[in-house]
């Protein structure tokens, strides 16, 4: 009977841990600016790569010297559990080698070192497949540094998206809805139960909505007007500064000063909640690595101290107030969270981040977990949000999620 017990308790285990949804682990704080770029694709752009499309992941490493750094590459389900496949069905070549291209930074106070994988190369010659991958990159001692999500997808289906104001007349100032219509070649089989659709909104796959069915199926079309199910609160422009000119104050910089780095004071925000709305030119919560007088971003972009404060009331105790943006995979961390100066009662907090353009934004931390943007920035129907779909199908009897249409929206034409 005990053995029983054993083996039932240890079945739970191994399949319980099989189905569980994995999430991206985030870098120790001496790695910094971690990009995927394609030729289709710019800096900060979420990973959505269309299949046999080379692309390269690059990362910059804040140390003297020259640590050595391994990838792997696994394949993942719609909801990201991790699939049946084993690798030599997704994966041409191998994986799990060192990553031999590096530099090291020229004429910075920062010294760093920066890394580029590119994909596919001579070991790893191809990605087979489309669906849902992550990228682990570990160290010498095969401890895991941090882990990326990317997406491979093909152009099977027609994926037509409209933006319009939200259906429900209570949310109808704060919301946005995001209509679909699938359509093509592709034969779908029972697509109620092998269809699943995700929406990502600027980028941030954290605030996404995924496993989404259709509402309609007429012909050979998959219809989504829901009223709530696919619905975005509208948030607010991003904030942003430019930090190109390390000792220029423009564009968000307040003022600079010269310590052991370059140091970027920010002009103290406020909340934008409860004002009206007021267009504001963003790029989505991306952000773009530039600098003046440098030939080579990559090796001579200096990194410089950039101080944020906020000017609000204080929080509650049980609250946690966050900046964030793409340019920290929209973590919320130690180094990334204000506290309070007592001093001049504002929320303040420093962190270490490469010359560039950067869009962020504020958001508290509540008790229950929950993410709240709008509280300080405010939400509005009129804000510009960038939403991309993904289209997953799982034929009947298959092992795995193809990606089979991907489309992408902006909600600068949103209606009624």
């Amino acid at each position: 009977m005990a053995h029983s017990v054993k083996h039932f308790f240890l079945v739970l285990l191994i399949t319980s841990s099989a189905f569980s949804q994995v999430e991206e682990i985030n870098p120790p704080d001496y790695v910094k600016t971690i990009t995927f770029k394609s030729k289709n694709s710019s800096q900060g752009e979420l990973p959505i790569i269309k299949l046999d499309e080379p692309f390269y992941l690059e990362f910059d490493v804040l140390v003297e010297d020259e640590p050595d750094f391994y990838y792997t590459i696994e394949h993942y389900n719609y909801d990201w559990t991790e699939s049946m496949l084993v690798k030599p069905e997704f994966l041409l070549g191998i994986d799990n080698l060192r990553i031999i291209n590096y530099r090291n930074s020229f004429n910075t106070f920062q010294l760093y070192s920066h890394y580029r994988l590119d994909l596919p190369n001579e070991q790893t010659k191809q990605i087979k497949l489309t669906g849902n991958y992550i990228i682990t990159i570990h160290d010498e001692n095969d401890a895991v540094v941090f882990t990326r999500k990317f997406i491979i997808y093909e152009d099977n289906v027609t994926v037509n998206l409209e933006i319009k104001r939200s259906r429900d007349v209570s949310k109808i100032e704060k919301m946005q809805t995001v209509d679909m219509e699938i359509s093509g070649a592709l034969k779908f089989n029972n697509p109620s139960q092998t269809v699943n659709t995700t929406i990502i909104q600027n980028r941030n796959y954290n605030t996404a909505i995924k496993n989404l069915k259709p509402q309609y199926i007429v012909g050979d079309k998959l219809i989504y007007r829901y009223i709530n199910e696919t619905a975005f609160l509208g948030g607010n422009e991003f904030l942003f500064f430019e930090t190109r000119s390390p000792r220029a104050a423009i564009n968000g910089v307040e003022s600079t000063k010269l310590k052991d780095l370059n140091n970027s004071f920010l002009a103290t925000d406020k909340p934008r909640a409860g004002l009206d709305y007021t267009y504001n030119p963003d790029i989505n919560g991306r952000f773009k690595i530039t600098a003046v007088d440098a030939d080579d971003i990559n090796v001579e972009a200096d990194y410089i101290e950039v101080h944020f404060s906020l000017d609000i009331p204080e929080i509650q105790p049980d609250e946690r107030i966050f900046v964030y943006g793409n340019y920290n995979n929209y973590a919320l961390e130690n180094n990334n969270e204000l506290f309070i100066d007592t001093e001049s009662g504002l929320y303040k907090t420093t962190m270490k981040l490469k010359q560039g353009f950067y869009n962020y934004k504020y958001v508290i931390l509540k008790k229950d977990g929950t993410i709240d943007e709008g509280r300080i920035g405010g939400d509005f129907w009129q804000t510009e949000n960038n939403y991309k779909v993904i289209v997953y199908y799982r034929e009947l009897g298959a092992r795995y999620d193809r990606v089979v249409g991907f489309s992408e929206i902006s909600s600068t034409n949103i209606t009624n």
